[in-house]
């Protein structure tokens, strides 16, 4: 999303699009298998996808690397695009492919149109209408040279049969790579002089306990009580490794980080509920209205400063 995974940056339109994930049946849309409304997320995604965009660009050129002429990539939970269109843009040569997965039909339209501009004629762009958690996904797909899912794991009942199922779409050789983990996202001084010092680290914690619950209620949710690689592993993938992907905006940053700390502020606090007390809600209220002194669009103080993680493998 941050999976979600882990969808790709502004300015895009946002009115209309459908989540990430979600299945049709019958023509009607329901919501993903974790119950989020990532329609209400889309925004704030695409600016952190924005934000991130050089780091990640270096960690698709690191995975592209060795890749045969012309590989096929498959790019799973893709979202609006996700890093597919890095991937179209640091291919060496022509003849890719690149298969866009997903559950929403708005979304796969909108990658394809993302991707393919990124593309040009090194590739060709492709969109697959399948639910990512879908064990019979292997009989759909052709096999991948790489595939990837970017923070969508987590939000699958069974994390583990997800992986083996993505260990089953490479063809021998291939490498599966997911992002999943990492360190927090920072943007917020200790003391923003309202409220109580260390607002942040308490949006965080609530964050996690709200997390762990969305988790347990999934239908059908399979606790994975070990980290990725083992998961990898466990997968029957070989050379399982992981590498850091460092995010850093120093302060003041640019326009965009302002508008992104806004509405992360605001998602974090709506996530907490009651896990937060009412004065940090007056707080946060606060920091997020453009008509308060404590704005947070306002501020020359405010950075982006966190590690996203790629954990990868290979089919023997």
């Amino acid at each position: 999303m941050l999976s979600p995974r882990d969808s790709k940056g502004p300015p895009l339109p946002l009115w209309g699009v459908v989540p990430p994930g979600v299945v049709f049946t019958g023509g009607m849309a329901v919501h993903t298998h974790d119950d989020i409304d990532w329609a209400d997320r889309l925004r704030s995604l695409r600016m952190a996808e924005a934000l991130d965009a050089e780091p990640m660009r270096a960690a698709a050129r690191r995975l592209l690397e060795g890749m045969p002429d012309g590989p096929t990539i498959l790019d799973v939970g893709c979202g609006a695009g996700g890093m597919s269109v890095h991937f179209a843009e640091e291919l060496a040569s022509g003849g890719a492919r690149i298969l866009l997965v997903d559950a929403t039909e708005h979304l796969l339209a909108e990658a394809h149109r993302a991707v393919s501009a990124a593309a040009g004629d090194k590739a060709i762009v492709e969109t697959i209408h399948a639910d990512v958690a879908d064990d019979g996904l292997p009989k759909k797909l052709p096999p991948a040279d790489l595939v990837w899912a970017s923070r969508v794991v987590h939000h699958l009942p069974d994390q583990q049969a997800a992986i083996n199922t993505f260990a089953r779409l490479a063809r021998p050789g291939g490498l599966v790579a997911i992002s999943e983990g990492g360190l927090d996202f920072n943007c917020l001084p200790w003391d923003l002089g309202v409220g109580r010092p260390g607002l942040e680290e308490r949006l965080l914690a609530a964050r996690g306990e709200w997390f762990a619950e969305m988790r347990a209620g999934i239908p059908g949710s399979v606790a994975m009580p070990y980290g990725w690689n083992i998961a990898l592993q466990r997968a029957g993938l070989d050379g399982v490794d992981s590498f850091g992907v460092l995010i850093h905006h120093p302060a003041p940053g640019p326009e965009l980080l302002r508008e992104f700390v806004v509405e992360r502020v605001t998602w974090l606090a709506e996530v907490a509920g009651d896990r937060l007390s009412g004065d940090d809600h007056k707080t946060a209220a606060a920091l997020v209205n453009p008509a308060s002194p404590a704005f947070l669009g306002a501020r020359q103080d405010l950075f982006l400063q966190g590690a996203k993680t790629v954990h990868c493998g290979r089919r023997p």
